[in-house]
């Protein structure tokens, strides 16, 4: 768990950098935080309005101090924000908030705040995050999306699946997100119900720039998305559905130097819409993989990139799941202080944005 002491991130990363030496963590990574950006989206959203005291910027201090101790409740907010109370004037807060105020902030404050100033920090900080050392030019063209399922009672958001035959069926919310390979921290991010199928998503992706290359898993089939990416220009890689129609219409030569997994390489059509009457033009690559004793076959809209490339840019979606494995790990996402799903939202994107500061912090130092 991550101290509120005077306790120096460089400790923790092993970094001789003395940028911020002597500093308090939170006061680090608030430095990141523009508060003339933060008023004017208050101001937009008109999250201030009838506040007197616990403005916007003082709400997502709070919530950062929360993500970062890992708290379960509002009463456990409270009683760590006065143990540390001497400290909070560097952080910009002049007084403790009450339970109660913390409690109606979480309900009314929308949650697009917190997810204007995560984009905010992004945008501005984005040139620290790019991995140098990628030199694959395809690489940095690469998008990598899934979504993750926070647990919660199904009274607040719909579970997926069937009703089990014992016990109670949770409900979740479900985090639809897109990384690029050469950063590894979210740039967009769109919650919804677990219920909601996963390629409802696919229509948001519409402003990629041209040329780009997406990868995501099988459960985003949209044959109908799938056409408008190649109207665009933007390049997808994912797998076939097990139960997918097709008809092959040419099968392309595998050169002598390919990968042995490499067992076949086809253009294909793919019938979808109302009576099947639209087609879409794709790629299949049949590869077997012997580490794992299995076979996959990928599908693709671009018919220039080599058979071992478009193996390469689906491994590469081990990414993002090791960034959920990362956020879940470092602020466990089990104990929410409300039960509203804007109360929900606003934590969550408040663990998302430490991960992203974290991250900037590390990446600087």
């Amino acid at each position: 768990m991550v101290t509120f002491a005077v306790t120096t991130l460089q400790k923790t990363i092993m970094n001789k950098s003395t940028n911020f030496t002597g500093q308090p963590i939170l006061n680090q990574l608030i430095m990141f935080l523009d508060k003339g950006k933060i008023k004017r989206i208050s101001k937009q959203y008109e999250s201030d309005r009838y506040v007197k005291k616990f403005s916007t910027y003082n709400h997502v201090v709070v919530m950062l101090f929360v993500a970062l101790e890992g708290y379960h409740s509002i009463r456990e907010v409270v009683l760590g924000l006065l143990a540390n109370a001497h400290k909070l004037s560097h952080f910009g807060l002049s007084y403790i908030v009450r339970r109660s105020t913390l409690s109606e902030a979480n309900l009314r404050r929308n949650s697009i705040v917190f997810e204007e100033i995560y984009k905010d920090v992004y945008t501005r900080n984005r040139q620290y995050l790019a991995d140098s050392r990628m030199s694959d030019s395809d690489m940095k063209r690469l998008y990598i999306m899934d979504s993750t399922t926070i647990t919660l009672f199904k009274d607040i958001l719909k579970g997926v699946g069937r009703n089990p035959k014992q016990g109670k069926k949770k409900g979740g919310i479900k985090a639809h997100t897109i990384i690029k390979a050469d950063e590894n921290v979210p740039f967009l991010i769109s919650y919804s119900e677990a219920v909601r199928h996963d390629h409802t998503f696919l229509k948001e992706v519409h402003h990629l720039p041209k040329g780009s290359i997406i990868t995501f898993d099988k459960g985003y089939v949209d044959y109908a998305q799938y056409e408008r990416f190649t109207e665009c220009s933007i390049w997808y890689v994912t797998r076939l559905k097990d139960n997918a129609i097709y008809q092959a219409r040419a099968e392309y030569e595998i050169p002598d130097d390919a990968d042995s997994g490499i067992l076949k390489d086809e253009q294909i059509v793919l019938s979808y819409g109302e009576k099947r009457m639209l087609e879409h033009n794709a790629r299949r690559i049949a590869f077997w993989d012997s580490e794992n004793n299995r076979l996959f076959e990928f599908i693709t809209n671009n018919f220039e990139l080599t058979a071992e490339k478009i193996a390469l840019i689906y491994k590469r979606r081990w990414q993002i799941e090791l960034l959920f494995k990362q956020v879940k790990q470092n602020f466990p996402l089990k104990y929410f202080l409300g039960d509203s799903e804007n109360a929900i939202e606003i934590q969550i994107w408040a663990a998302m944005l430490a991960n992203l500061l974290l991250t900037l912090v590390r990446s600087k130092a």
